[in-house]
């Protein structure tokens, strides 16, 4: 089993996707990507409806989930994904995001995933408005923006989605009063698409908190450099 890295502090994070790691190797690349410091495991479920790709399913997240006890960050790319959706909370990751898209009844299944002790979040599309998810604000652990269209790595970062961030940071600020005891919640802001050195310090000044790297990683001479590079505009 690996540890589970120490995170970079409460507010900022590192989910590191695995799409482009070597599966013929995988446990060694998940060690490799964990030993340089990255908070989350990123893990993209592509079904090839929903995005054109294929990508693994719940057998290859139970053998992850059985190697390693990191924070793994389940994206749900998959048409419908009410329907399979007991299947991925069985195999017990730390959270699971949908689409918006996809979920035809959203806050219904954003509370099963909670009522089973799992992070809720929800995906929003290059193209999808924030109104889509207004009225579940107060149930999400997390909201990912997609600053891609979904299905593809390597892709430049969208820049109209950095006012979007901007707008979604805003409405959670006004929003971070708790239904608890009056305490406040802090959801958090993911982006994923086009993030690397260059482009990592303008989505977090937009207001995100936790960045997915792929192919900045995988494609980097020197991953750590890459790794530290992003800590360094967390303030870190």
């Amino acid at each position: 089993m690996t540890l589970k890295p120490e995170k970079l502090n409460k507010s900022y994070k590192i989910s590191a996707s695995i799409l482009d790691c070597n599966f013929l190797n995988l446990s060694n690349e998940i060690d490799k990507v964990l030993k340089l410091g990255v908070d989350w495991l990123h893990l993209d479920v592509m079904d090839g409806v929903f995005v054109p790709n294929i990508s693994f399913g719940q057998n290859i997240i139970k053998l992850i989930r059985n190697y390693t006890d990191a924070f793994l960050d389940l994206h749900l790319m998959i048409s419908n994904p009410s329907k399979s959706l007991e299947s991925f909370i069985a195999l017990k990751p730390d959270l699971i995001c949908i689409h918006v898209e996809q979920s035809t009844h959203l806050n219904y299944d954003l509370n099963k995933i909670k009522e089973a002790g799992i992070k809720a979040a929800v995906a929003l599309n290059p193209s999808t408005p924030l109104c889509f998810i207004e009225n579940v604000i107060h149930i999400v652990d997390m909201i990912l923006i997609m600053t891609v269209n979904p299905g593809f790595g390597g892709q430049k970062l969208i820049r109209e989605c950095l006012t979007k961030i901007k707008n979604l940071r805003k409405i959670l600020d006004d929003y971070y009063v708790s239904f608890e005891k009056g305490r406040k919640r802090f959801v958090d802001i993911q982006v994923d698409g086009g993030i690397n050195v260059n482009t990592a310090k303008e989505v977090i000044e937009s207001g995100a908190n936790v960045l997915v790297l792929g192919t900045s990683i995988y494609n980097a001479n020197n991953p750590q450099d890459t790794v530290n590079d992003i800590k360094r505009c967390f303030g870190k």
